[in-house]
């Protein structure tokens, strides 16, 4: 069925969004277009906004500082020397949103399925050995590996905790709680707090 190219277009462009396929993407042209155009106006704008978010250059949070540093980061009342390792941007909004952890964090990207590291996690994880270089006597406290408890994920864990051997005085990962499988995102607050809290 021929349809108007800028609906072609927006389908095109939303099915590539995670979660969303051509049906659903196409329910939501229709939501919008049944809106109008102050709604419209309103998400474009939103969406445009977007391009003033920065990585931050030490944890790859998002900020919008001056400093090229998220709020974390620059953040002086944080324990410095205590940092935990998780897979996406996601996974560190969930445990900042249990209130129980005021270390830091390093943002490692989405794991592949093989469990190898793509280039880019390896730069990462390089920069985290830089930046725990230059604390005081080279070491920190603790790395937390907050992987989702999936195959991959506790591959990577023990890949971690080997390579970080003598940069921390304890290397711990998330406990019991999270089911093998499922992930921290989706976790509930009262779980990933006790998963953080008996951590091993």
């Amino acid at each position: 069925m021929k349809v108007p190219p800028s609906l072609g277009k927006f389908v095109e462009i939303f099915s590539a969004l995670p979660g969303i396929g051509p049906r659903q993407a196409v329910r939501l042209a229709f939501f919008f277009i049944q809106q109008g155009v102050a709604f419209n106006d309103e998400v474009a704008k939103t969406i445009l906004s977007l391009k003033g978010i920065k990585i931050c250059r030490q944890c790859f949070y998002i900020h919008q500082n001056e400093s090229g540093l998220c709020d974390i980061c620059s953040d002086k009342n944080r324990n410095r020397k205590l940092i935990a390792i998780v897979e996406k941007e996601t996974d560190l909004m969930s445990i900042e949103n249990i209130g129980q952890f005021n270390g830091r964090y390093l943002i490692l990207g989405d794991l592949r399925r093989t469990g190898i590291l793509e280039a880019g996690q390896k730069l990462r994880l390089n920069s985290l050995k830089d930046w725990i270089g230059k604390e005081p006597g080279g070491k920190i406290e603790e790395i937390i590996v907050a992987l989702n408890p999936s195959p991959q994920g506790e591959l990577m864990t023990n890949l971690i905790a080997e390579d970080f051997k003598g940069l921390t005085g304890k290397i711990s990962r998330l406990g019991r709680g999270i089911p093998s499988g499922g992930e921290i995102e989706f976790a509930d607050e009262e779980t990933l707090g006790s998963a953080l809290k008996r951590r091993e």
